[in-house]
């Protein structure tokens, strides 16, 4: 039977100095930023204790373990076996969705994200030097989906490239392998470029279905590339580690044609961690955070239900976001902003992620049972007065 990963106790979680112990007040109950609150692996913690001890704090190696580590991984969750030689590592995914578009898209050029879509997307596609053109999930009712129509209007005229968040985030939705496929079929068909930023995919739910963009087809190898990373899972991001990964000669050379500080800008710590985050040695760690997951996201649920029934709210199929629609609640296009000052609960404002987040709010359930229970309290207690 899988053990779930537990959080560390809030007192613990107060000596911490990232951004979101430190971001807000000790009132304040932080839910907002994408960190988590557990301990860490044992194998990474290993790692880094090893390499404290040995004074292992120089520059990352030209020759690394890391892509072998990755595709073992890729192997044994997701059932695809991409090469190790067709990767290349830098700082975090982010700085590897700017370092492709650069290549793949000329100044002035569009690019589609899908909104609502983790807000450093629209500051990522600027800095490439492209234009951002928005074309909204279609939201189903009971789940949200790619707009295939849209995109394919968007490439019909003139968009480059397209920027994937798979699973995506917000709202922590799997998309299909058959969204994924049609999507590079269109991109293959205007010459466009699929991006995907598959940083949260190892918390994908067992049962979601998570496919990896580049597995789905041979068009989908040719024009794409993913962007990887341990961080989210394992709570790494102040490491900095992730890996571009290609899946064609054509790709691949467009990876190593990168100029060579694209890759040292990899940390050390970062790498050695997120080796042994993929390593096999840390499957069971992730087995029962993913449990401890399923948990929160179901508590999430039932609390609201009970608490703030207006409030709507679907399961996500990864990730430990909940993306939370407060509209009816009548506390304005940012409620967020109302839930700190009032409660003092911090969560990510939901017009950050586009238009589509006005009236919503992000909240981070990568916690424990408690500080979620009283999060739910307090915002309830909102209603109550």
């Amino acid at each position: 039977m899988t053990t779930p990963v537990r959080a560390l106790p809030l007192e613990k979680l107060r000596e911490r100095t990232s951004e979101k112990w430190r971001e807000y007040p000790a009132d304040v109950l932080p839910l907002f930023v994408a960190e988590t609150d557990f301990p860490l692996a044992p194998a990474v913690a290993r790692a880094l204790e090893r390499a404290v001890r040995d004074g292992d704090t120089g520059y990352v190696a030209s020759r690394t373990p890391l892509a072998d580590a990755f595709a073992g991984f890729a192997r044994r969750r997701y059932g695809w076996s991409p090469d190790p030689t067709l990767m290349r590592s830098t700082a975090d995914v982010s700085m590897g969705i700017v370092e492709i578009l650069r290549r793949v898209t000329e100044p002035g050029d569009r690019v589609v994200v899908t909104t609502p879509v983790y807000p450093p997307f629209f500051a990522l596609v600027e800095e490439a030097g492209a234009v951002v053109e928005r074309v909204p999930l279609r939201d189903l009712g009971d789940r949200w989906e790619l707009d295939l129509d849209g995109i394919r209007a968007s490439l019909e005229g003139g968009a480059r490239a397209i920027l994937l968040c798979n699973p995506h985030n917000p709202t922590g939705t799997v998309h299909s392998a058959a969204s994924l496929t049609a999507l590079a079929e269109l991109a293959a068909s205007h010459g466009a470029t699929v991006v995907s930023d598959e940083i949260h995919a190892p918390l994908a739910q067992p049962g979601s279905g998570f496919t990896p963009f580049l597995s789905v087809s041979d068009a989908a190898r040719e024009v794409g590339f993913a962007v990887v990373s341990a961080s989210k899972a394992f709570n790494l991001a102040g490491l900095k580690c992730a890996l571009m990964v290609a899946a064609s000669d054509r790709t691949g050379g467009l990876l190593r044609r990168l100029p060579v500080e694209v890759e040292w800008r990899t940390g050390q710590f970062g790498m050695l961690a997120a080796t042994a985050a993929f390593s096999e040695e840390s499957d069971e760690w992730l087995d029962g955070l993913l449990v401890t997951l399923d948990e929160n996201r179901r508590l999430v649920a039932d609390l609201l239900a009970a608490r703030l029934p207006d409030a709507q709210y679907r399961l996500p199929d990864a990730g430990y976001l909940a993306w939370i629609d407060l509209t009816s609640l009548g506390w304005g296009a940012n409620p967020a902003k109302r839930i700190l000052r009032e409660a003092r609960v911090a969560l990510h404002y939901g017009p950050a992620f586009g238009a589509e987040g006005a009236g919503h709010v992000r909240l981070n359930f990568g916690t424990s049972e408690e500080i979620i229970t009283e999060a739910v309290r307090r915002i309830a207690a909102l209603g109550d007065a």
